[in-house]
């Protein structure tokens, strides 16, 4: 059976995903959560709320998916046993060091991938699957073809969002709420600045989009509700609802909406997908699971809850509003006005009258024009609905069975049994004796058996077997009841005690000794690695994602032009490798890799040394001696670590680490492109690759502007408005083995220049960013 997963950032929202019908939840305490402006599950209410998920059979899954520091790990490893004695079902995890320390605590609870991992094909789950992981959520970026692919494939289970809020970047490697704000997503602050306005404009800072709405990087939200039978079919274990930081009220709607559809055949009603899309939607949106949406993914026009439209406005007065209605509408709902001239105009229906589908509300009046559209944003009877999920008596009951033995001279015995074959029993402290009047019958052992009240219980068929006329005082069976419901309760939550495991500690390395710091140049032309080389460079990153729309060419020829100068050339690997392409590795002498599936692939392929690259986030020392444990020779440490964090990283890792200091940062890359989709068409599966004629930007609310480029795979990225440099500071990276230098977005000559300047000295550029190295990111105890 397929699993339907529910959030739970609240202990109403929790209560409602367990009462609409989720068979699990998944939810943060106070710590290392991904969503850390959710209310949370602080101190004794995380155990109490996985006793109340287990107690009505559903699983809890915690996340601890955050980059922890190293500052944290000791904290992370207090609340890892915390989280191993509240009895959890499972630990949701981005950071590798995080998975080695949990493993290494409580290997006893199953380790998930979150999908901040970015894992998105069949090698990457065999990888995690040989990391001792039991399940990898994949990522929302894969076709509905790739995913089976990859459940056939997969030794382990595997999970996907099936509804709610997308992300615009591949998860995990959105650095973009990073960068700007100092709110990192990888730490549980993200802003959403994909959610602010943006203009389109070229060179000249002209806006090419003057028809489209402003917010370009704004997704739908997602919506697979008639896709669940293929879905089921692809083989996926787990389907995923995403909203912690949604109310109670979207959690128990969608979640009975998707539960109904499993139970009955996966029918579903117009009134159910009338739910949906009134209880929360920017739009709805299958993402790439049919086909690649183009500009279809994104809601340009308004970047939050739309509600559903219900009429349009036929009559403007002084101070009321006639909407010839599509819909319902009763008091207690909220309208928004579309209005022609920009902006909204929002109001509480109170006073109002009908006549036939034309109703007359009492409303600001003020821009409202007529034929403007009404949008119900606000529907108070789902709203009272829904809140019955989480308030008052449970509304998913367990049947029980009772069975009473009664018998003279001995105590009554009662006997309770679940659906789930779970039993219980228990006497009274009473000896059963002769009735004097009122002897006790049959059916005044229903009725007082039967009084389960607000327990989790309701009973279901009842038998009895006593011998006539004895007598047994009401209060007795009150406590025999009593007793027995609370060992019933005992019973299911031993289901779900684990048995414990002896931890197996990894091999722990000692701190790499660096004698001096070499200086790497990226670049992806064979004209800037001659201009790299005759500039100082002391070693060549050649290849990866070129933001050209173009592969790199000329491999052979680069390795011979390196060799030559004696230098090392490293061969840079894509950020991202989908199913169907192929991994090729042509000779070097150090091969970079920034996800598990090409780790995977690479140690296959290549005799030579291994180094992982800034997505594969390496953050804390913890992970740099998991990626020792598996052969890597160097990592490249998180853009978002601050110089104080890398000084102190570099004195104990055991590998030799390097920093990124200079290029323009890349904030986002995405399967979606603002270009192809706007532009070109690639909702109509074409484009004509206008991101080859000339240079693009997105221009914010500061007009800050933002270059968008594509790579050879037409993926599209997005780079900071301002180039990190950190020139006059070349000489204070102490222990780091390795600075780079990204020289992808620069010309031959800019190549030159810059590579001189950090190995000989230079002047600093205008329009820099030091990036993370002297402020860092929101520290996670400031985000409590």
């Amino acid at each position: 059976m397929v699993e339907l997963l529910a959030p739970a950032g609240s202990f109403d929202a929790l209560k409602a995903a367990v009462e609409a019908g989720a068979d699990a939840v998944y939810l943060a305490g106070e710590k290392f959560g991904a969503r850390a402006y959710a209310e949370n599950f602080a101190g004794d209410a995380l155990p109490r709320a996985v006793e109340y998920a287990h107690l009505r059979g559903a699983a809890v899954h915690v996340t601890v998916n955050t980059l922890i520091a190293d500052a944290e790990l000791d904290e992370f490893a207090a609340y890892i046993k915390f989280l191993q004695r509240a009895n959890v079902d499972a630990l949701l995890v981005q950071d590798l060091g995080a998975a080695s320390v949990a493993k290494s605590i409580a290997p006893e609870i199953p380790l998930h991938a979150s999908t901040q991992m970015t894992i998105h094909n069949s090698e990457g789950v065999r990888e995690l699957a040989d990391l001792g992981f039991s399940r990898a959520v994949l990522s929302r970026e894969l076709t509905l073809a790739e995913i089976e692919t990859i459940c056939r494939a997969s030794p382990i289970e595997t999970e996907i969002f099936i509804h709610g809020a997308l992300c615009v970047c591949w998860s995990g490697q959105c650095l973009m709420s990073s960068l700007i704000g100092g709110r990192s997503g990888n730490r549980g602050r993200c802003a959403q600045p994909c959610r602010l306005p943006y203009e389109l404009v070229d060179a000249g800072g002209k806006n090419l989009l003057s028809g489209a709405g402003k917010y370009l990087l704004s997704p739908k939200d997602l919506n697979t509700i008639d896709l669940l039978p293929r879905l089921v079919e692809a083989g996926v274990t787990s389907l995923k609802i995403e909203g912690r930081m949604k109310r109670p009220e979207y959690v128990a709607t969608v979640v009975k909406v998707y539960r109904d559809a499993l139970d009955k055949n996966f029918s579903v009603t117009d009134n159910q997908r009338r739910k949906l899309a009134q209880i929360f939607n920017r739009d709805f949106t299958t993402a790439y699971l049919e086909q690649n949406p183009g500009r279809n993914l994104i809601s340009d026009g308004k970047p939050n809850n739309r509600g559903v439209l219900i009429g349009r406005v036929v009559e403007v007065g002084r101070d009321k509003l006639t909407l010839k209605l599509s819909g319902e509408l009763h008091a207690g709902d909220q309208v928004e006005i579309w209005i022609k001239v920009g902006g909204r105009v929002t109001f509480t229906v109170d006073e109002f009258t009908l006549r036939g589908n034309l109703c007359t509300v009492k409303a600001p009046t003020r821009g409202v024009r007529v034929h403007d559209r009404a949008f119900k944003i606000f529907d108070a009877e789902l709203t009272a609905e829904a809140r019955k999920f989480f308030t008052g008596a449970p509304v998913r009951k367990i049947p029980v069975d009772a069975n009473v033995q009664a018998h003279l001279d001995a105590p009554l015995t009662l006997t309770l049994t679940d659906a789930d074959g779970n039993s219980a029993t228990a006497q009274t402290n009473f000896i059963a004796a002769r009735a004097v009047n009122r002897p006790l019958i049959v059916e005044t052992l229903r009725a007082q058996i039967g009084r389960l009240g607000n327990s989790i219980f309701v009973l279901k068929d009842f038998s009895a077997d006593i011998d006539a006329g004895l007598m047994v005082p009401i209060s007795e069976l009150n406590d025999v009841r009593r007793r027995t419901v609370e060992q019933l309760e005992t019973r299911r939550l031993e289901k779900f005690t684990r048995p414990n495991v002896e931890p197996v500690a990894q091999k722990i390395f000692p701190p790499y000794a660096v004698d001096d710091t070499k200086l790497v140049a990226h670049v992806d032309t064979l004209e800037k690695v001659q201009a790299a080389l005759d500039a100082g460079a002391d070693e060549i990153l050649f290849g990866g994602e070129t933001f050209t729309n173009r592969p790199v060419k000329n491999f052979s020829d680069a390795v011979k032009l390196v060799h030559a100068r004696g230098k090392k050339f490293s061969l840079a690997t894509p950020r991202l490798l989908r199913e169907a392409e192929q991994l090729t590795l042509p000779e070097s002498d150090v091969v970079y890799v920034h996800n598990l599936s090409t780790l995977r692939i690479a140690r296959r392929l290549t005799d030579a040394p291994i180094r992982t690259d800034f997505s594969l986030h390496v953050f804390n020392t913890a992970t740099i001696n998991f990626l020792r444990n598996l052969g890597v020779e160097g990592v490249t440490l998180s853009p978002e670590l601050n110089l104080t964090q890398i000084k102190a990283l570099a004195k104990k890792s055991p590998l030799p680490v390097e920093c990124i200091v200079h290029g323009r940062q890349e904030l986002m890359i995405s399967a979606y492109c603002v270009l192809g989709s706007f532009i070109g068409a690639l909702d109509k599966g074409s484009c004509p690759h206008v991101c080859r004629t000339k240079k693009f930007f997105l221009r914010d609310r500061m007009n800050e502007l933002f270059p968008v480029v594509t790579d050879q795979f037409c993926r599209m990225h997005i780079l900071n408005a301002k180039t990190l440099s950190m020139i006059e500071h070349r000489n204070d990276f102490d222990g780091v083995a390795r600075l780079r230098v990204d020289c992808r977005a620069l010309t031959v000559d800019e190549t030159a220049q810059i590579v001189r300047a950090y190995k000989f000295g230079g002047a600093e550029l205008e329009n820099f960013t030091r990036g993370h190295f002297f402020r860092g990111v929101t520290n996670i105890e400031n985000s409590r």
